[in-house]
């Protein structure tokens, strides 16, 4: 389908990126490099250049966050994404923002007086957006019809919803061999968790994340859940992955493929070396807070100063806190130096005998006392000047005024076509010949219904109208 609709185009960014490393600007290889990186990259070049995905048609009957991004992830290669949810007010990811405040208007052309919310942002860029009602025989009459002239199917009900209702993959794969059918969600159609719902949360819980997250409980913590939604967002980009293999599948075979991922097994798989661990001594790994278990120094330390003395704003009362990474022993020998702690740098002179439990909370914490009269901008300029890797912790408005992520377009103003000047994230990666592209934003529920029936499916204007008003569509 052709693209509807105006798009912004990226602008490069103005500020000069820093030079960093040894040797900086002066050495002439590593600015060539640069140079070279910066034209096979450039933002400002990205919609004059194809779309690997171009051509492939994706039906993402998606909600909430994991199987939508799963889908967005498709369309910013340049698939093009059908987005597909219950008429009026689509799923129930568009009601959620936060406190209940920010909306983006309208939700539909029903409900003009209702918004979507941000939390809706992020997981459904670049898609067309139709409106169905599938426990309705029509709107599963027409979900077989598309499934005839798509690719890729993605859906994350509860496992077993779609084949009961007669539009899972043993359905639509008499229809449509070729079909690359992905199912997301919380324990995968077999075994005995089945039957449960999930969330990002519940699958950080059960998937182990939480249990090793978090402020030890000698210090007074608990477990702590990740802010962001980050088992869906992960959980996305794998299955986008799994999609492509089964794409290559079928161009050696012809035959399309069902897959099925488990975001519960998914958090399970980034555990690093809990398991193992447990396996071999029968040792639970712990909650270690902002420090690291493997190394020492390389850890989040608390400074005693605000970034914005004197600000009325209370986001900006809060004091700043910095990462620093000084673990080898010279590293090490050099922040003591620089912070003082000579008495450390004599008492912990290898990393066997700094990475150990209670040597760390003297480290630690004699760091953040050091730092107690500091901000994170203070702190970072003395350590940076003894060559010791530091970041300070920067929070989304940090984020987003610092040109390294305006000039790679990491974050972007987008001109939407329904939503006017909308900041949003970029993708997080380039590819020198296809690279990915943020078109739009989103769209309202079911604001391509016409055009993409009358498209896909030959549907007359009249047709379209008697489905509206069966509340089909």
């Amino acid at each position: 389908m052709a693209e509807r609709g105006k798009e912004r185009k990226p602008a490069p960014g103005r500020a000069a990126e820093k030079a960093s490393g040894n040797g900086g600007r002066g050495n002439g290889a590593r600015d060539d490099f640069e140079a070279y990186c910066r034209e096979v990259f450039n933002p400002a070049k990205v919609f004059g250049k194809p779309e690997a995905l171009k051509g492939f048609r994706v039906l993402s009957c998606t909600q909430y966050i994991l199987g939508p991004s799963c889908a967005s992830y498709l369309g910013e290669l340049g698939a093009e994404v059908i987005k597909i949810e219950l008429p009026k007010r689509g799923e129930p990811m568009r009601h959620t923002t936060p406190y209940n405040e920010p909306f983006l208007y309208p939700l539909s052309k029903q409900i003009p007086e209702r918004g979507t919310g941000l939390g809706f942002f992020g997981a459904n860029f670049n898609e067309y957006f139709l409106s169905l009602d599938f426990h309705k025989p029509e709107a599963k009459a027409i979900m077989q019809r598309l499934a005839g002239k798509a690719d890729v199917m993605v859906e994350n009900y509860r496992p077993g919803t779609f084949d009961r209702w007669g539009i899972g993959y043993r359905q639509l794969s008499e229809i449509n061999p070729r079909l690359i059918y992905a199912w997301l969600g919380g324990f995968g159609g077999w075994g005995p968790g089945r039957f449960r719902a999930s969330y990002d949360i519940l699958g950080q819980a059960q998937g182990g994340a939480f249990g090793m997250t978090g402020i030890p409980q000698e210090f007074g913590g608990t477990p702590a859940k990740h802010t962001i939604w980050l088992a869906d967002y992960w959980g996305g980009m794998m299955v986008a992955l799994q999609i492509l293999a089964a794409l290559r599948y079928r161009d050696q075979t012809g035959k399309g493929t069902y897959i099925e991922y488990s975001q519960v097994h998914g958090v399970t798989r980034q555990l690093e070396y809990a398991l193992p661990l447990y396996g071999r001594d029968g040792v639970v790994r712990q909650r270690w807070g902002n420090w690291d278990t493997q190394l020492c120094v390389h850890g989040i330390i608390k400074c005693g100063k605000s970034s914005y003395p004197g600000s009325k704003n209370p986001q900006e009362a809060e004091e700043g806190y910095i990462l620093v990474s000084a673990y080898t022993d010279d590293d090490f020998a050099t922040l003591c130096q620089a912070t003082g702690l000579r008495n450390l740098a004599g008492k912990y002179k290898t990393h066997a005998e700094r990475v150990k439990a209670e040597p760390q909370v003297e480290i630690y914490q004699a760091l953040e006392q050091w730092a107690k009269d500091k901000t994170k901008e203070d702190v970072a300029r003395v350590l940076d000047k003894a060559g010791i890797i530091t970041q300070p912790v920067w929070n989304s408005k940090e984020v987003s005024e610092h040109p390294h992520w305006r000039e790679r377009g990491a974050v972007q103003w987008v001109d939407d076509p329904y939503y006017g000047d909308v900041f949003a994230q970029g993708p997080a990666y380039h590819l020198s010949d296809t690279p990915p592209r943020l078109k739009w934003t989103m769209r309202p529920v079911g604001a391509d219904t016409e055009f993409v029936l009358g498209k896909l499916l030959g549907m007359s204007k009249q047709q379209i109208k008697t489905l509206e008003a069966a509340e089909v569509i």
